[in-house]
């Protein structure tokens, strides 16, 4: 289990890092502003924040195990939305996804 935990965190800590290197791109790319790049930024920490609590209660409640596993397969799939993203919108939506997926 504890490897497991290492491995989901550092794919979170992964994440935040190729976010915070791909701004540029991402803004050029999706032609958004200052303001929507600190949404995208921004979206996943704050629902991150906003559930973690819930998802230690959803995982006392309904098992770790399974509450974990959930978390990583709604990060994958919020991954994988980020990485298709056509605009700013589509990708702060995919990275508060990720933010709950993350929380469990």
């Amino acid at each position: 289990m504890l490897i497991a935990a290492v491995v989901a965190s550092s794919m979170a800590f992964i994440d935040g890092t190729v976010v915070s290197i791909a701004i540029p791109s991402i803004r050029a790319d999706l032609e958004t502003s200052l303001l929507g790049v600190q949404w995208i930024n921004n979206a996943y920490a704050l629902v991150l924040s906003a559930f973690i609590l819930a998802g230690g209660a959803a995982g006392d409640r309904f098992g770790t195990v399974r509450i974990f596993q959930l978390g990583i397969v709604l990060f994958t799939l919020a991954s994988l939305l980020c990485a298709i993203a056509f605009d700013a919108t589509t990708l702060i939506i995919a990275r508060a996804l990720q933010g709950f997926g993350r929380r469990s």
